[in-house]
This record gives C-alpha cells, structure tokens and sequence, in this order.
C-alpha cells in the first residue's frame, strides 16, 4: 500500500504512487514502460496462440505438421527477448543510478531504528529527537471513533525543506528494521553496525506517510514514519524554534537538578511515560510476557530497596544482550525519575520511594554505583 497527501482522503490505490520526487516519478514512469511491455508482448504471445488454435483446429481439416528445428527460428526467438531485456535495462540502470547517487547533499539527517521507534539527527545542527507513534494503546484498542490514520501518526515528525537534496544516512540500534516513505521512492534497510544511504529532493510541501517495511519484532506495525515538508523559510523557523525549545529543556533539567518533585507529581508523569514508554514490553499491569518481557508488579528490582540504584541504571543504561533499551538518551530527566519511581509504587509495589531527578543524574555520570 502506498500512502501520500491524497491517499489520507481516497481509497486504497490500485497502482504504485506516482510521487512527490524526481526520482519516485522515474521509478513511476519505468513501472508503466515495463507494464506496458509486458502487456504488449502477453498480448501478441496470446493473440498468436488463440489464432493458431482457432485456424489450425481439427474440424477445419487441419493436419498436423512434421518438422524438426528451424536455426532462423531459434536465433529469432532468442534475439527478440535479449533485445527487449536490453532497453527495459537501460532506463532501469539510469534510473537506480539516480537513485544511489548521495553527492552534493544540501542536508544530511542520520536516521536510527530501534524497537520500536526512530531517532533523527541532523548534522551540522544542534537538533536530534526521537519519533514514536503517537496513538495510544487505549485509542488503538478502541473499536469506535478510530482516525483514517491512527496508525501512521508520530509525536514528532521529520521535517525537510523542499527544494534541498536531503542524504539520509540510515543504521539501527538493535534490528534490522527499513525506513520506507513510497512518495520518495525511499526504502532502505537499517542495520545494526552499518550504514546505508539513501537521499531526496521533495517538490511540493506536504505531509507524507511511511512505515518501517522489515519485520522487526513484536510491534513492528506501530513503527510510523511521518515527513513534513515545509518551505526552505518556514523550515529554518522550524529549526530555530527546535534549537530553542530543546536549550530550554536542558535549562530546565540543570535547574530540575537542585528540586525535588512530589510524589504525586512523579506518579502521574511517570503513568504517562509508562503508558508510552514501557507498556508496550512490560504490559500495562506490569505483569510483562513470560519468556520475553520481565514482569514489574510484586517483583525484581522494582520492590527491593536496597536495589534502587541498580534500577536507576537499568533503565537508564538498558540491558546488552536483551530487548531493554537504554532511556537515558531517550527521555529527560524528569522523565526518568517519573517513569522509575512510577514502577516502584504501581500495582501494589509500594515502596514509598521517589525518584528525583538528582538520582539519575548522578547514574548517568557514573557517581552513584
């Protein structure tokens, strides 16, 4: 299935989309060429066929010929398909030359999977985020009142100038996932430990929808990718204000560092960033899934007082070898102080322990453990 700006309001496509790139209406324009070719040649190969059945049946008298080969035949049918391979084959090899051709970037943004998100970053400017699926387990398991696309939509999209020819550099954290928007004609594997490269030039401002297209793990189908492509003006206001708002945040979180925050006020961020965050692994009862994903609730580290640290820095610096992210550079701080003293007082764990933000920080520099 293709998505684009149009595709939000019609129906399912019968036929590639057509695009917003130069290169997605190459890759177009050489699907119809060779669909085109190849009604062409079923239609002479059958018209031929059902001419020779109808003219040369039995109840017209026909007889059937003894013959053995013809060399003018044999060459004949074989120079036919070697000629038609070849000029399928050249607008082909123009065409994914084109596609490979990264030089001269105007931009370049390193894209990185992992379960089950996708992190940019953009260089030679102080911006990175990180984009999840916006929909929340609750609003997906609703059954009414579901948006046409509550699946393909993301709490912070990547942004792009048109115009600009835009390198992805694209590598994973932990899987193989694929980062695909069909408008661009982009589908590029994500591997751990290599990077592949990919680029755009985007011709009209818009909103543009993709997905990770490479089974990547248990919620592989809530991976989105969402592109909004502004004007260069509007873009560099947009890269501003991002350059702003995240100083301010790590202001904020210096300032954060000398406070300590209630219990109710950690409990009820740290549900939202549960619910976000963690409960996709972890189940939203924190009784996990038995043989993958560790249960929370009356258990481990998130009742043991004397192991608090430990659960600082488990989820701060994940587990290698597991499917435990490290969130240090995902989320703020007072985010995972939240999210941790959540875990210790949720589902009857009660341990009467907060979490402040000091704490974390203090694991993340190495001076607690």
């Amino acid at each position: 299935m293709a998505w684009s700006v149009a595709a939000e309001t019609d129906s399912m496509r019968l036929n590639m989309t057509a695009g917003v790139t130069d290169v997605s209406q190459r890759v177009y324009d050489l699907h119809m060429t060779i669909l085109y070719i190849c009604v062409a040649i079923g239609i002479v190969v059958f018209g031929v066929m059902f001419w020779a059945i109808l003219h040369h049946r039995k109840s017209k008298g026909a007889v059937a010929a003894s013959f053995h080969e013809s060399t003018k035949v044999e060459i004949l049918w074989t120079l036919i398909p070697f000629v038609i391979l070849i000029l399928m084959a050249i607008p082909a090899t123009q065409t994914l030359l084109a596609m490979e051709d990264t030089t001269e970037s105007d931009i370049t943004v390193q894209i990185t999977g992992s379960q089950w998100k996708w992190h940019y970053r953009y260089f030679d400017e102080d911006v990175e985020f990180y984009s999840l699926l916006a929909t929340t387990r609750a609003q997906i398991a609703n059954e009414r009142d579901k948006r046409d696309n509550y699946l393909l939509e993301v709490n912070r999209p990547l942004v792009l100038p048109i115009g600009k020819k835009v390198r992805f550099l694209i590598t994973s954290q932990d899987v193989i996932h694929s980062w695909w928007v069909p408008d661009f004609a982009v589908k590029k594997d994500a591997n751990p430990g290599f990077i592949n490269e990919a680029w755009t030039r985007i011709d009209k401002p818009g909103v543009y929808r993709g997905q990770c297209a490479e089974l990547c793990g248990k919620d592989h189908g809530f991976m989105p990718i969402v592109v909004i492509a502004k004007s260069q003006d509007e873009y560099q206001q947009w890269l501003q204000a991002t350059k702003t708002a995240q100083r301010a945040a790590y202001e904020e979180e210096q300032r954060l560092l000398a406070m300590e925050m209630s219990m109710d006020e950690l409990m009820s961020l740290g549900e939202q960033v549960y619910g976000t965050r963690c409960a996709m692994c972890h189940q939203i009862n924190g009784e996990g899934i038995p043989g993958a994903f560790p249960a929370l609730a009356g258990q481990g580290v998130s009742i043991d007082p004397a192991r608090k640290l430990e659960h600082i820095s488990l989820v701060v610096h994940g587990r290698s070898g597991t499917a435990m992210q490290a969130f240090g550079p995902q989320l703020s701080l007072k985010e995972l102080a939240a999210v941790i003293t959540y875990e210790r007082n949720a589902w009857g764990n009660n341990t009467g322990e907060s979490v402040q933000a000091a704490e974390v920080q203090a694991v993340m520099d190495g001076k607690a453990l």
